[in-house]
């Protein structure tokens, strides 16, 4: 296989354990049953542009060229910080995106990473989102009407809970289970001021409490690494070793474990036992 790297396909199959597919161009290869086997990637040096496709001499905000990464509104710090939306100014960078994108329903949700979090995504990326992240369990705790308004709420819970996974000890076990619900439980009245304040903002409809099942996710290792070295393809054109774990975006070898995501766009070719 020869191609450029896109961020990992992810499924749940009904055991709740994610079944993985590494994207390499139009190509892809199933890795749950290369666990236990040899897998080399080695990087080309060429690095393509994951949207206009131009060859660029470095990578911006995973896998975009430099003019891309400056236009495009999937590419604004108010995607990292959704609280900061400035669509109302008119200075959104294209604003019939925003609309498919921004103005649609999302969750705030609890998960279990490193340990409990709190965080935000679209309606139509959940279990994925909690699956890149490497979480064992989760839960959606709201329904939101906008990007802006669960910016809004993850601001007030991350002022009592993280809001970002520590990935060294994702990578090294699993967290215990938690009762995401009795913790949302706990939560949810200490901010219950700021979401009144926010409904009578933005409209008395613009956020539902959910009542959901946690989500149990499981994930394809066979060992844990006890120490955390990181491959990084701009250092080493080639990443090789027994495939010993997938869990996030990241693969596990017994060599070290490597960030497929952040090298989303990197042209790579890929090697496996059979």
């Amino acid at each position: 296989m020869l191609g450029t790297l896109k961020k990992m396909r992810a499924q749940l199959d009904e055991s709740h354990k994610v079944q993985y597919q590494l994207v390499v161009g139009d190509e892809q290869l199933a890795l749950n049953p290369l666990i236990g086997k040899s897998l080399t990637l080695t990087h080309t040096g060429n690095i393509f542009c994951c949207h206009c496709g131009k060859k660029t001499k470095k990578s911006y905000s995973q896998g975009h060229c430099f003019v891309c990464m400056q236009k495009l509104a999937s590419c604004d710090m108010c995607i990292m910080k959704p609280e900061t939306c400035h669509f109302d100014q008119g200075t959104c960078r294209e604003p019939e995106w925003a609309q498919s994108h921004c103005f649609v329903p999302h969750y705030v949700y609890l998960s279990n990473t490193s340990g409990i979090k709190v965080g935000i995504t679209r309606h139509t990326q959940l279990p994925t989102r909690w699956i890149d992240q490497g979480a064992t369990q989760g839960l959606p705790i709201f329904k939101v009407a906008t990007r802006q308004i669960s910016g809004l709420v993850e601001v007030e819970l991350a002022k009592l809970i993280n809001d970002k996974t520590h990935w060294q000890a994702m990578l090294k076990g699993h967290a215990d289970d938690i009762d995401l619900n009795v913790k949302a439980e706990e939560l949810i009245p200490q901010i219950e001021a700021k979401l009144h304040e926010i409904g009578m903002q933005k409209g008395d409809y613009s956020i539902e409490r959910l009542h959901e099942k946690i989500q149990p996710i499981d994930y394809p290792i066979e060992s844990f690494p006890k120490k955390i070295a990181s491959h990084n393809f701009d250092k080493e054109p080639v990443v090789s070793g027994i495939l010993q774990g997938i869990k996030g975006q990241y693969l596990i070898f017994d060599t070290g474990v490597i960030n497929i995501r952040k090298f989303t766009a990197y042209e790579v070719s890929v090697e496996h036992a059979e």
